[in-house]
C-alpha cells in the first residue's frame, strides 16, 4: 500500500516530508499555516489536507515562486488552501495535476496556471483572489464544479491551442472578461455561470474554436459573448441576459452557430454539497441523449430500468421509507465499437443528476493503469486510481486482461482484482465501477475472485450493429464533418457492411469511421486530378468511386 507521511506529527514541515517521501506516497497535512513553498519535479505524490476547508494553509506570500509548482510527474492535491504573492498559487508545467476541494489565492498571478502540455483535473476548486483565475496554455484537462470570484483581470484564459473541458463552473465579479479564448484555444464550456464582469462575459479571438453549451451569461458590463474574426464557434442553448448590446457579437469574418434559450431554469454551477437532490431536467436531457444513440435498444431499456429504480428509491428515502442497499457497479459485454464508453459516461452523469453520486467525473483506465511491476505496487496503483474516481465512474476497459497471467511467474493482475473487490464493497455508495470487454472473456474475469460477480448489479450486453445501423452511423459522421452522400452511395454502403465478416476483430462503429476516413482520402485524390478548382458541392460530396477506392 502507499506510504503515508504525516505533517507535522512526524515531519515538522512539508518540505521535510517531501525530501524522504517515495514515489506514490501520500503526505497528510494537519490544520495549520505552513509558510513555505512546495516544488515537485518529476514526482508522483498525493498531498492531502486533513482538516476542514481553509484550515490547512500553505502560505508562500513573500516567497519567490508559486505556493505549489509541479514540473513533470503526476501530483494530486486535496483539501489545501494555497496562497502566493506575485506568482501563480499553483503552477503546472508538463505535468499531470489533480486538484480537489482546494482554495487558491494569489497577488499578481493566476490562481492556477497550466502550461507546456499539462493535464489538469480540477474539481471543487475556488479561486478567491488573483490577477487571473485559471490560465491554460497549450494544456488541457477538466474543470468541474469550480468557482472563480473577484479576480482583477480575466476569470479564465485559454490560449495556445489549449483544450480544457470546463463544466458546472461559476465565474463572477472579474475586473475584465469572464472567459478569454485566444491563439487557437479550443475549450468546451458546459453549464457554466458567468456574471458581473468588467467587460464582456466571453471573448473569442485569434483563430480559436470553442464550444459553449447551456451556459448562463448575465449582468456583464460588455456584451455577453463576442466571437472575433477568423474564429469558429458553437454556441448552443445559452442564456444571455442583462448584458450590454449586442448580447452576442459575431464578426462577419467568423464562422459561428448560435442558438440561445429564453427563460427556464439557469444552469446550476459552482461548488455544491454532495447529494444535492435530483435534477429532473438534467435526467430527461441525458436520457434523450441516450435515446439519440443509434441501435442499442436492449442497453437503453436496461439503463432506463436502472434509473427508474434509483429514482423511486430516492423518493422512498425522502418519504422516510426503507430502501435496500444498492450497487451501481455494472458489467458491459460485447465487441469493440458498440458504444460502451459513451453509455458509461452518460450513466455517470445520470447518477450525478439523480443525487446518487456527487459528480459525474469519468475515469477510464486499462490494465497498465492498475497493474504494477512488483509486489505491493499493484495494490498501491489500483487504490490511487480508485480514489481518483471517487464520486464518479471508474471505467475499466478490457477488464478481462487483469485475469490473464500471460505466462508470467507472478501475475499482478490478480492483485488488482482482489484490491478492487474490497474497494468496491467499502465504497459502493461513492463510486460506480464499470468493467467492459468481450462476452466470453468477461465470464472468465468474473471467476478470478469468488466475490467479484456479486459486486455488480447487472450485466448489459452490447450487440453488434447491423448493416442499416452502420449506414446510419456513417451518415451521421459524414454530416457532422460537412459531407453528403451522392445518389446510390447509401445503398452501396449497406451492401458493403452486409458483406463484412463479424469476427472478434470487427470494430463496429470504428469500422464506419475508418471507412469514412478512407473515402475522404479517396475524394481528395479524385478532386486533385480534375484539373480545376472544385466547387463547394464537389468538396462536400462523396461518391461511389470514393467507396470503391477506400475498400480496395
Amino acid at each position: 500500500m502507499a506510504s503515508t507521511l504525516a505533517v507535522p506529527s512526524t515531519y515538522p514541515t512539508i518540505r521535510d516530508a517531501l525530501e524522504v517521501a517515495p514515489d506514490g506516497a501520500v503526505v497528510t497535512i494537519a490544520p495549520g499555516t505552513y509558510r513555505e513553498r512546495i516544488e515537485l519535479q518529476g514526482r508522483r505524490l498525493t498531498l492531502r489536507g486533513t482538516g476542514e476547508p481553509d484550515t490547512v494553509v500553505v502560505d508562500a506570500a513573500g516567497l519567490e515562486g508559486p505556493a505549489l509548482a509541479v514540473l513533470g510527474g503526476e501530483v494530486t492535491v486535496e483539501g489545501l488552501a494555497l496562497t502566493s504573492g506575485d506568482y501563480p498559487a499553483v503552477s503546472a508545467i508538463n505535468a499531470r495535476l489533480t486538484v480537489r476541494r482546494t482554495r487558491l489565492a494569489a497577488g499578481y498571478g493566476a490562481g492556477l496556471q497550466a502550461t507546456d502540455m499539462s493535464t489538469v483535473e480540477a474539481a471543487e476548486v475556488q479561486v478567491q483572489r488573483g490577477q487571473y483565475g485559471l490560465v491554460f496554455s497549450d494544456s488541457g484537462g477538466t474543470v468541474d464544479s469550480c468557482e472563480i470570484r473577484g479576480v482583477n483581470d480575466d476569470g479564465i484564459i485559454v490560449r495556445l491551442g489549449a483544450d480544457p473541458v470546463i463544466r458546472n463552473t461559476t465565474v463572477a465579479d472579474c475586473g475584465y472578461r469572464g472567459v478569454y479564448v485566444y491563439q487557437s484555444g479550443r475549450p468546451v464550456l458546459e453549464r457554466c455561470d458567468i456574471s458581473g464582469t468588467g467587460d464582456a462575459g466571453i471573448v473569442v479571438a485569434n483563430s480559436s474554436a470553442p464550444q459553449i453549451r447551456e451556459t448562463w451569461v448575465h449582468q456583464t458590463s460588455g456584451s455577453g459573448i463576442v466571437i472575433g474574426a477568423g474564429c469558429t464557434a458553437v454556441v448552443e442553448q445559452c442564456r444571455v441576459e442583462g448584458t450590454a448590446e449586442p448580447k452576442v457579437s459575431v464578426d462577419p469574418r467568423a464562422q459561428a452557430t448560435v442558438t440561445l434559450s429564453e427563460g427556464g431554469p439557469a444552469p446550476r454551477a459552482g461548488i455544491s454539497d454532495a447529494g444535492g437532490g435530483q435534477d429532473a431536467a438534467e435526467v430527461d436531457r441525458l436520457l434523450t441523449e441516450l435515446d439519440s444513440m443509434i441501435g442499442l435498444a436492449g442497453v437503453k431499456n436496461e439503463v432506463r430500468a436502472l434509473i427508474d429504480e434509483i429514482q423511486v428509491n430516492e423518493w422512498r428515502r425522502s418519504a422516510g421509507l426503507s430502501v435496500g442497499a444498492a450497487s451501481h457497479h455494472l458489467i458491459f459485454t460485447g465487441a469493440p465499437g458498440t458504444g460502451k464508453t459513451t453509455v458509461a459516461r452518460i450513466y455517470g452523469q445520470l447518477l450525478k443528476a439523480l443525487g446518487v453520486l456527487p459528480n459525474g467525473r469519468f475515469r477510464e483506465v486499462s490494465r497498465r493503469d492498475l497493474v504494477g511491476q512488483y509486489i505491493g505496487h499493484t495494490a498501491e496503483k489500483t487504490t490511487s486510481v480508485f480514489e481518483e474516481a471517487m464520486g464518479g465512474v471508474l471505467f475499466i476497459d478490457e477488464a478481462y486482461t487483469l485475469s490473464r497471467a500471460g505466462g508470467a511467474s507472478a501475475d499482478f493482475g490478480q492483485e488488482a482484482i482482489d484490491t478492487l473487490v474490497k474497494l468496491m464493497e467499502d465504497h459502493r455508495d461513492q463510486v460506480a465501477v464499470i468493467v467492459a470487454g468481450y462476452t466470453q472473456e468477461m465470464l472468465d474475469f468474473l471467476d478470478a475472485n469468488s466475490g467479484l460477480a456479486s459486486r455488480f448489479a447487472k450485466t448489459l450486453e452490447f450487440e453488434n450493429y447491423g448493416p442499416d445501423e452502420l449506414v446510419l452511423i456513417a451518415t451521421r459522421i459524414a454530416k457532422n464533418d460537412d459531407y453528403v452522400f451522392a445518389d446510390g452511395l447509401t445503398e452501396a454502403l449497406y451492401e458493403h457492411f452486409s458483406q463484412i465478416e463479424r469476427d472478434r476483430n470487427f470494430g463496429n462503429a470504428r469500422e464506419a469511421r475508418k471507412l469514412l476516413e478512407g473515402m475522404r482520402k479517396a475524394q481528395s485524390g479524385r478532386l486533385r486530378s480534375i484539373g480545376r478548382m472544385p466547387s463547394r458541392d464537389d468538396l462536400t460530396t462523396l461518391v461511389i468511386d470514393d467507396l470503391l477506392t477506400a475498400i480496395r
